[in-house]
């Protein structure tokens, strides 16, 4: 055997070992970051160095939405608002004046006693995502893993990985990938037909459900890894405080998570539903398979919609034949643009449905809107709350606040 035979070997030996001793570290890396994220940041200064915490990230934060009158209806684990028949002057709600505060970042290596201001750009990682657009995944409001991958991939066979691991998660995931060809960050789809590099995937913290669990934030740190290893790229994950993280978002979004109802009652008869439907169509509302008839906007952005007051909802076989007492006009406010603006349109139109069907506008008491009332909805529970989100950098009805408020 020769020289070069007996080099070739020994460097294929250490090349070898090399790989073997490098995916060790790899393991032992991020099983130390999963530890890591779920760790609690300090005790329960209230319960002892026992936390009461199990499966859920934070404790229920109770919403204390504001009240118009005496009557609120609760829709789909937001607060909905109808208005009320008493004075305004008493119904104003106290409207906290206190912004959200970053999350703080804390490094996996260092320990400190309390959390520094940080700025909003995400803690610096071996693969930086600051150039990836907010509307995409935004570090507030979800736990952005980041991959490099050293050789192109098809964005199908990325998405296909690891889905039915994820299918299991209780909180969204959306997956952002870098276009070579347009040089732009978009949002990978199941028929995107084009391959990537740089891999971006976020697991949201919250929505209207609540905070993310911790359950969710194993699996999904755990999915990522074996992604990274299916794909041959580390997946760098950042080392932030989650479960503070979350609640912080969570209870930011109960603060301005409102939703406006306008009723409208029979003064008699009942209205018939091909004269709801004919109505509703005349206006460009459109009936989905949700029950609800939808004003879009030209982008086919949701503005209002009209449900039916009763418990029976709308569809194109059932609204031949039926006649309800009362319809609803709803206003999502977190979710929507310019929401006095649509409010003022959504008013408008209820009004002309009034006229048609010899119906009453009317609070949550059957009493008659007064104009007083209808300004202090404006003012209190639309304008207050969208100029907050505005303010923390995520407004109304941007593509942050539809994820979050979902």
């Amino acid at each position: 055997m020769t020289e070069l035979q007996m080099g070739l070997i020994g460097l294929g030996s250490v090349a070898v070992i090399g790989v073997f001793a490098y995916n060790q570290w790899q393991e032992s890396r991020h099983r130390k970051l999963a530890e890591s994220l779920l760790k609690p940041a300090h005790d329960d200064v209230l319960l002892g160095t026992e936390s009461k915490r199990a499966t859920q990230v934070a404790p229920p934060v109770e919403r204390n939405e504001p009240e118009i009158g005496v009557g609120q209806l609760s829709v789909d684990q937001h607060s909905r608002l109808e208005p009320g028949s008493a004075e305004v002057d008493n119904a104003a709600p106290p409207v906290a004046d206190n912004t959200l505060t970053e999350p703080a970042i804390e490094m996996a290596s260092v320990e400190t006693t309390a959390p520094a201001p940080v700025s909003c750009d995400q803690e610096e990682s071996a693969f930086p995502a600051v150039d990836l657009p907010p509307e995409l995944l935004d570090q507030r409001i979800e736990f952005i893993v980041a991959m490099e991958l050293v050789d192109p991939i098809a964005v199908p066979q990325i998405l296909r990985s690891q889905r039915e691991v994820l299918q299991r998660l209780g909180k969204p995931v959306h997956w952002a990938g870098f276009n070579e060809q347009t040089r732009e960050w978009v949002r990978l789809q199941a028929d995107s037909n084009f391959e990537v590099r740089r891999l971006r995937v976020g697991l949201q913290l919250a929505n209207r459900l609540g905070p993310v669990s911790d359950a969710d934030l194993v699996v999904f740190t755990g999915a990522m890894q074996a992604l990274g290893e299916e794909l041959m790229a580390v997946a760098d994950m950042p080392s932030i405080r989650v479960r503070d993280q979350a609640a912080e978002i969570d209870r930011f979004s109960a603060e301005v998570d409102l939703e406006i109802g306008l009723n409208l009652v029979s003064k008699s008869s009942p209205f018939a539903g091909t004269k709801i439907r004919a109505l509703a169509e005349a206006a460009g509302m459109v009936l989905g398979s949700d029950g609800l008839f939808t004003r879009y906007d030209d982008g086919g952005r949701a503005l209002f919609y009209l449900q039916n007051f009763e418990s029976t909802l709308f569809s194109p076989e059932s609204i031949r034949t039926m006649s309800t007492h009362g319809l609803t006009f709803l206003l999502d406010v977190p979710r929507v643009k310019q929401g006095v603006h649509v409010f003022t349109q959504m008013l408008e139109l209820a009004r002309r449905f009034a006229e048609s069907l010899h119906a009453t506008l009317v609070d949550d008491n059957r009493q008659p809107l007064t104009e007083a009332q209808l300004e202090h909805i404006r003012r209190e529970f639309i304008a207050k709350p969208q100029a907050k989100m505005a303010a923390y950098s995520l407004p109304a009805g941007s593509a942050q606040a539809l994820r979050l408020f979902s």
